[in-house]
C-alpha cells in the first residue's frame, strides 16, 4: 500500500480503464461558499491512494475534472453530497455517475442510526479507522505524514464497502431505490450550492 502525493492535479491517464474510483475531499471547513477546497484523495481500490493538493485559487486541474465527469467511471463517496457540491463550486464540474456508501448504509442498515464511515467500516469490514486528523489544517503548504495517512484511509476501503452494501441492498430489495438516490445526488448538491442546503423542497411546509 502506497500513498502518492500530487501537486495541483492528477497525472494524465492514472485511472485509465478503472470502472470505479473512490473519492473524498478535505476543506478548510464545512460551509459552502466560505471554506476552500484544498485536497482531493482517490483510490482505484488497489490498495494505493493518490492525494491531490490543489492549487488555489486557480483550481486548474484538468485531469481531475475529466475523471469527475467521465461517464464511464463511477465515483464512490461516503457522504458524497458535500464533496460533489464542493467540486461544483470550486472546480466547476458536475460529478457523475456516483455511488454514496452513506446513502447505501442508511437504506440497507435500518437497524442502526450510526452511518459514519468509521462505524460502517468497523461493522462491515472490521476496519477501525482513526479520525484524529479530520479537523486539522488542510490548507497548509506541507501536509503531514499523519494527514496523508488519514486522507488515504478515507478512500482505501470504499470499494469493498460498496460491495458489502450492494449485497445488503439487494437482500432488502432496495437496490433500485439506492440507484435512484445516487442519480439524484449531483442535483441535490447543486441545490445546496444554490442556497437550498437546509430546505427540504419535497416537504409539505
Amino acid at each position: 500500500m502506497t500513498n502518492h502525493l500530487h501537486r495541483g492535479d492528477l497525472p494524465a491517464g492514472l485511472f485509465d480503464g478503472a470502472e470505479a474510483v473512490a473519492i473524498d475531499s478535505e476543506a478548510m471547513g464545512l460551509r459552502l461558499g466560505r471554506d476552500a477546497l484544498t485536497v482531493v484523495q482517490l483510490s482505484a481500490g488497489d490498495g494505493d491512494a493518490h492525494i491531490v493538493q490543489l492549487d488555489r485559487p486557480a483550481y486548474d486541474a484538468p485531469n481531475l475534472k475529466a475523471l469527475l465527469t467521465n461517464p464511464a467511471v463511477t465515483k464512490i463517496f461516503h457522504f458524497g453530497r458535500f464533496d460533489i457540491a464542493m467540486f461544483w463550486l470550486h472546480l466547476g464540474v458536475v460529478t457523475a455517475p456516483v455511488y454514496c456508501t452513506k446513502i447505501a448504509s442508511k437504506l440497507a442498515r435500518t437497524y442502526t442510526d450510526r452511518h459514519g464511515l468509521k462505524d460502517v467500516s468497523k461493522e462491515l469490514l472490521g476496519v477501525d479507522m482513526s479520525k484524529a486528523q479530520q479537523s486539522s489544517d488542510w490548507g497548509q503548504a506541507e501536509l503531514s505524514a499523519e494527514q496523508l495517512a488519514y486522507a488515504a484511509s478515507d478512500v482505501l476501503h470504499l470499494h469493498r464497502l460498496r460491495a458489502r452494501l450492494d449485497e445488503m441492498l439487494a437482500r432488502e430489495g432496495r437496490d433500485d431505490l439506492a440507484r435512484a438516490c445516487f442519480d439524484f445526488l449531483p442535483h441535490r448538491a447543486r441545490l445546496d450550492v444554490a442556497g437550498w442546503d437546509e430546505v427540504d423542497i419535497f416537504a409539505h411546509s
